[in-house]
C-alpha cells in the first residue's frame, strides 16, 4: 500500500490479515531490509499503532509480517496501559497519521496467568502490573486454559476501553473518525490473529 494514501481503519486491518495469514503459512513476503531502512531512515508514516504485551513471542511486526515503520509498537507485560504507555500512543497518534489502533492480548500470557494466580508481587514495579490487569478480570476468573483466554480477553478490551477513557487526545482522535479502534487476540500455537 501507498503510505503517502489515507487509508481506512478496515482496509489496514485487512492488510494486517493477509500479513498474518503470511506468517502463519510460513510464506512471509520478500524483503530488501537495507531499501527499507533507507527508506524510512529520515521520517515515519506508520499505518497503524500496536499496543502488545511484551511476550518475547509476541513480536507485531512479525505476526503480521509487516516492513520497517509499518507498525508504531508500545509493548508493556500484560500489554497494560500506564502514563508512559499511553503518552507514547498519543505521540503516534498527534504526529504520526496512522489510521488504526490495535490492542492486542495473547494466548497463555505470563502477565494475566500471574494476577489471575492472586499471588503477591515480588517487586513495586510487578505489582502495579498484576494490579493494573486486575482491575480488568472477572471476579473469579477459571484456572484452566478457557478461563485464561476470558481474562486475557477481558483484559485487552479493558485496557482498549481505559485508553479512551485516560486520554483525551485517543478519544478525539477516535471521536472525529480519524483513529479506529481493533481489539485482536494471538494464538501461539497456531499463529492466528483473531478479531475480537
Amino acid at each position: 500500500m501507498d503510505r503517502g494514501d489515507k487509508i481506512t481503519t478496515e482496509q489496514i486491518w485487512a492488510d494486517l490479515m493477509q500479513g498474518n495469514q503470511r506468517f502463519r503459512t510460513g510464506a512471509p513476503q520478500s524483503r530488501d531490509l537495507v531499501r527499507e531502512r533507507e527508506f524510512v531512515s529520515q521520517s515515519q508514516h506508520p499505518k497503524a499503532i500496536v499496543l502488545a504485551c511484551s511476550d518475547s513471542r509476541v513480536s507485531p511486526e512479525v505476526i503480521f509480517d509487516q516492513c520497517l515503520g509499518d507498525l508504531f509498537v508500545v509493548r508493556t507485560a500484560g500489554n497494560v496501559a500506564d502514563k508512559q504507555a499511553i503518552g507514547s500512543l498519543e505521540y503516534a497518534a498527534e504526529n504520526l497519521g496512522p489510521t488504526l489502533l490495535v490492542v492486542i492480548g495473547h494466548q497463555n500470557c505470563g502477565g494475566v496467568k500471574a494476577a489471575c494466580a492472586g499471588g503477591k508481587a515480588p517487586s513495586p514495579n510487578l505489582k502495579a502490573i498484576l494490579t493494573a490487569v486486575r482491575g480488568a478480570l472477572p471476579s473469579s476468573p477459571a484456572a484452566d486454559a478457557d478461563g485464561l483466554r476470558e481474562a486475557v480477553i477481558a483484559n485487552v478490551r479493558h485496557v482498549a476501553r481505559q485508553l479512551q477513557d485516560r486520554s483525551e487526545i485517543l478519544h478525539s482522535h477516535v471521536q472525529r473518525g480519524e483513529l479506529g479502534v481493533i481489539v485482536a487476540y494471538y494464538r501461539l500455537d497456531t499463529g492466528e490473529v483473531e478479531r475480537l
